[in-house]
């Protein structure tokens, strides 16, 4: 059996250089705008390969993809982390210069941003796996504080995944009224999926199952349904 996978791969540190002043603030404050602006672009490929996720309608297939795309979106957050930590970069500076602190900046708003699509959609899957891993845990707790400060969630569709993911996760306190709103039926979920991804036609890449790899979490490939022979 073959599987597709959607390659959304964004040039975000190409794109963005030829924009940037020779005044150093100009430069900084250019630079985290123009990431907001590719960042909007990653999302929608994003809830496009959610829908693709969505519509396999196999829940042990789910599963099995939901296994990989977490262990490979979890390393690829370790990793970047390591990276800013090693740098001292303040999630709330000026927006990185150097192409690796960039890369690992990116890598832990986006990876984070999809964790908390996942979860949120398919929450008794994601539990199983992410409840008894405690390296995960701490991860995502720093993940998220790192980007509650960047400033690229403060406005937009994007603004409330950070504070329902936490406390669907249970990292932060449920509020009296907190809701998961795509915890309905698989139908709803289809339904609001598809409306999220219909402007998104990422191309798509067909490879072999047993050649997957962890270093499509990291520049955001991900699966969509197998087609079967």
């Amino acid at each position: 059996m073959d599987f597709l996978f959607i390659c959304p791969f964004l040039l975000a540190l190409l794109l963005s250089q030829g924009s940037f002043t020779d005044l150093e603030k100009q430069r900084a404050d250019s630079g985290l705008e123009i990431y907001k602006k590719l960042f909007e672009v990653k999302r929608k490929d994003q809830m496009n390969a959610l829908k693709n996720l969505i519509e396999l309608n196999d829940i042990n297939q789910q599963y099995k993809i939901i296994d990989i795309m977490l262990k490979g979106l979890f390393k690829v957050l370790e990793d970047s982390r390591a990276v800013l930590i090693a740098a001292d970069v303040p999630p709330d500076g000026p927006f990185p210069q150097d192409e690796k602190i960039k890369d690992a900046y990116s890598h832990v708003v986006e990876n984070t941003a999809f964790f908390g699509d996942v979860v949120l959609r398919f929450p008794k899957i994601v539990h199983h796996y992410f409840d008894r891993n405690s390296n995960w845990n701490s991860l995502i707790r720093w993940g998220i504080g790192f980007c509650n400060l960047t400033g690229v969630f403060e406005q937009g569709p994007h603004s409330q995944v950070l504070r329902l993911m936490a406390q669907e996760l249970g990292i932060s306190e449920k509020s009296p009224d907190y809701r998961n709103p795509f915890k309905t039926d698989q139908s709803e979920v289809r339904w609001q999926c598809c409306r999220l991804a219909s402007w998104a036609s990422p191309s798509v890449l067909q490879l072999q199952a047993a050649g997957w790899g962890m270093e499509w979490v990291a520049f955001g490939k991900w699966p969509k349904a197998p087609v079967t022979e």
